[in-house]
């Protein structure tokens, strides 16, 4: 059943940018505990990435209502790069380089090419 169209255009950017956080901790929040053993880890990040699943899924099913699969896989990459710089300074203690942020900047112009139609 189709939903409204605010909620079909927003709902996607929402959950996918949850559902990156999960995936985010997931991958990457265990680089602060190096001393855990590795097979804890994968499970653990296993049970981290569920969640991330649990939204993805339906972010994808929403928008597909209203953007194409590229579309939707381009949100979901600025979603992942803006949701891991964050991480990296806020929780991983590392610092942006000017580089990083200009391949930050190249990918958001590719993103805007995408959505031309």
């Amino acid at each position: 059943m189709p939903q409204s169209s605010a909620f079909a255009y927003l709902a996607p950017i929402l959950f996918l940018s949850f559902s990156n956080i999960f995936m985010t901790f997931a991958w990457y929040g265990h680089l602060k505990f190096k001393s855990v053993p590795l097979a804890l880890v994968v499970v653990a990040s296993w049970g981290i990435a569920f969640f991330e699943y649990c939204l993805a899924v339906p972010a994808n099913r929403i928008g597909h209502q209203v953007y194409s699969a590229a579309e939707l896989k381009t949100i979901q990459e600025i979603v992942t790069l803006v949701v891991f710089a964050v991480f990296s300074v806020a929780y991983l203690g590392e610092s942006l380089r000017w580089t990083q942020g200009a391949g930050f900047a190249l990918l958001v112009v590719a993103a805007f090419l995408i959505f031309q139609k």
